[in-house]
């Protein structure tokens, strides 16, 4: 079966991909809404056959998914996701609250379960935790490269490679932090609100060019196009790009 082209939620605009697999047309379009204005794209599969289709066609950053689904339920589409793919991140949206349906989902490969009804600020918290989890566990194999930068995890330096020689570049708390986010997905624009929430967390309130201060101090030290910039939509490390060209 063809997936449908998704038109909830325009792309061009966002970052991060989730498909939301959900058959009730008002979950269903408060979920896509809060996901764009979170600076999520999101394509929206109404049955499990449909998700299927777009699991086929497409790699997600998560998939939100429903259990009561027509057709193919949703312990169905996990259970064949996994069989395929053990590291797309999945979080089980569901009316079933009893402890042996969670075991179940769990069991069969969930990362997350949240009973309906629920507020979309738990749901953006818990795909928050999960993507630290990921970049924690990358950040674990110590270095990250984009073919051109290499960032080591554990002297927080940058080694920059050019024919003439590599060079090593060491940098402050925040420049790593930012770099962090940006290596782990080399090619992906990452928004606003993307890398001031890797920064600073949900607490701290920062100054308002604050992250553009921080990005002005990595392309000194690392080339004025180590970082680049897609205008109203974030920043970006290119694949096998080199710095300063």
């Amino acid at each position: 079966m063809s997936a449908r082209k998704p038109i909830d939620a325009p792309k061009k605009s966002m970052t991060e991909k989730i498909l939301l697999v959900e058959d009730d047309p008002m979950i269903g379009e408060a979920v896509v809404n809060a996901l764009a204005d979170a600076g999520k794209a999101a394509d929206w599969a109404r049955s499990g056959w449909e998700a299927t289709g777009f699991l086929s066609e497409n790699k997600y950053d998560a998939v939100l998914l429903d259990l009561g689904l027509p057709g193919k339920d949703g312990m169905s589409v996990l259970r064949e996701l996994r069989a395929k793919d053990s590291e797309t991140p999945v979080v089980i949206l569901t009316a079933r609250d009893g402890l042996d349906d969670r075991l179940a989902g769990l069991d069969a490969g969930a990362d997350d379960y949240v009973v309906k009804p629920f507020h979309m600020s738990e749901v953006l918290a818990r795909l928050r935790a999960i993507e630290r989890r990921r970049q924690g566990a990358q950040a674990a194999s110590k270095v990250l490269t984009n073919g051109t930068m290499t960032l080591n995890c554990e002297t927080k330096t940058v080694r920059l490679h050019a024919p003439e020689g590599d060079k090593e570049v060491a940098l402050s708390k925040r420049e790593f932090d930012l770099m962090e986010a940006l290596m782990t997905r080399p090619g992906a624009i990452l928004s606003r609100t993307t890398l001031e929430e890797r920064l600073y967390g949900d607490g701290d309130m920062p100054e308002s060019n604050a992250l553009e201060f921080i990005i002005h101090g990595l392309r000194k030290k690392l080339g004025a196009n180590a970082i680049g910039n897609v205008r109203g939509l974030g920043w970006m490390v290119h694949k096998g790009r080199a710095a300063g060209r």
